[in-house]
């Protein structure tokens, strides 16, 4: 590939790129995914973990340190590049499966989680934004759409092999064996064969234009509370991150004591990740309709299907509403990290997606002390309440206070930087 194809951006162009990038990003939906079935049942049968609250806090520790791994990130892969900082999540990932196996107590497994979101937070940080550089804007949403779906893929491929791996076997160490595998294939992938991609973010950017170049306090206000619009992607991806966690915490326990054998659990989790993947699509969808309308339908039929799953007592009944509330999700997810990725300037457009899904990964931490207060001083059935009312008001901001952002035909017009962003640029 010669220097000039190098500089030109879209899927076509560098494909060998993107489909490795695919893989890492399946990758790291894996490595997340080999605890979603078998470590909240192992604090309860093996660790002897008796309160929800407790079992909770591996999901607090580790949304909490990849909220803040995600903001850290983008800002390192705009100073550093893409490919350094993908390394080091790797790298990070390491003595995951290590603790897993040998954790003599429940704190050591929060310990694991914590090493867990430094993993996501870096590496699928750069995931996307190394697949944006490469695909240019025409194809922006495709590409967040293609990223999400095969990371989510990951995840529910890692629940189910686990899950059916924990049910021939034990709860551990044979799962996590799986688990080691995957993050040293994924280390050596992306130390032999990545190349850096932040060069092709810059093609795009034009810096004479007022928003170029923002300082990153500028950037973390205007991402946060500075535009309405990206407000309202900011608190939707916060509260739609209760939804995963619900399927990380509650889902598992509840059904377990309603009689599930832990198999079947693995299969109700892994349809409602396996539905991600037809991110593809709406992805796609959202670079001809906009992204608005995919994220508005997303959030109300993720919040019912959640609702759902407390009123029905059956295997089918619940496979069927984790794959309704998995076709929200996947109607919302990728478009609501598109809506940043359009608003924001190339030259702090990996800052400004870091932003956005700080306080999106947040929403783990925030939402495991939620749904396991409910949990514990109420019941199982009220964490599915309070996680499927919660998306119906945050949809109800979304529709309320959301622009259109697709660079074609999208109605959003950012504000002007604040008087200090333009004396910080000075």
């Amino acid at each position: 590939m010669d220097e000039t194809t190098e500089l030109r951006q879209g899927i076509r162009e560098h494909l060998g790129q993107f489909s490795l990038h695919v893989l890492l990003v399946f990758a790291t939906g894996l490595t997340i995914g080999s605890e979603r079935t078998v470590v909240p049942v192992l604090g309860e049968d093996v660790l002897g973990v008796e309160s929800f609250l407790v079992i909770g806090s591996f999901v607090v520790s580790f949304g909490f340190v990849k909220a803040l791994l995600n903001l850290y990130a983008g800002k390192w892969g705009e100073e550093y590049g893409r490919k350094p900082v993908l390394v080091a999540g790797w790298l990070t990932a390491l003595p995951i499966p290590v603790i897993l196996i040998y954790a003599p107590s429940w704190a050591w497994i929060t310990v694991g989680n914590v090493l867990l979101g430094i993993n996501q937070g870096l590496t699928w940080s750069m995931a996307i934004n190394a697949k944006i550089d490469l695909a240019g804007p025409d194809q922006r949403g495709l590409a967040v759409g293609i990223d999400e779906a095969f990371g989510y893929t990951g995840v529910a491929v890692g629940a189910w092999v686990t899950g059916v791996i924990a049910g021939r076997t034990s709860l551990r160490p044979e799962p996590f064996y799986f688990l080691a595998v995957v993050v040293v294939l994924a280390l050596v992938l992306s130390v032999v064969l990545v190349r850096e991609t932040v060069q092709l973010a810059r093609l795009e950017g034009d810096d004479d234009h007022r928003d170029a170049n923002l300082p990153f306090r500028a950037v973390l206000k205007r991402a946060t509370y500075g535009d309405r619009t990206l407000f309202a992607a900011a608190q939707a991806g916060h509260v739609e991150n209760f939804v995963d966690t619900l399927f990380w915490i509650a889902v598992p326990l509840y059904l377990t004591s309603e009689g599930l054998a832990i198999e079947a659990v693995g299969v109700v989790v892994g349809i409602h990740s396996a539905m991600y993947f037809l991110q593809i699509g709406t992805g796609g969808l959202a670079d001809r309709i906009g992204r608005r309308p995919p994220v508005v339908w997303g959030m109300f039929l993720a919040g019912g299907g959640v609702l759902g799953m407390a009123l029905v007592d059956s295997y089918l009944g619940w496979a069927v509403l984790a794959a309704l509330s998995g076709l929200g999700m996947a109607l919302l997810y990728p478009n609501l990290m598109t809506v940043p990725g359009d608003a924001a300037h190339p030259s702090w457009r990996s800052a400004g997606m870091g932003v956005y899904r700080m306080w999106r990964d947040a929403g783990y931490g925030v939402g495991a002390v939620l749904i396991g207060l409910s949990m514990e001083l109420v019941s199982a059935e009220a964490a599915f309440y309070v996680t499927g009312g919660l998306m119906f008001l945050s949809g109800a901001v979304v529709y309320g206070w959301m622009e259109e952002t697709h660079p074609e035909f999208g109605t959003h017009e950012p504000p002007a930087p604040a008087p200090e962003a333009a004396v910080a640029d000075d």
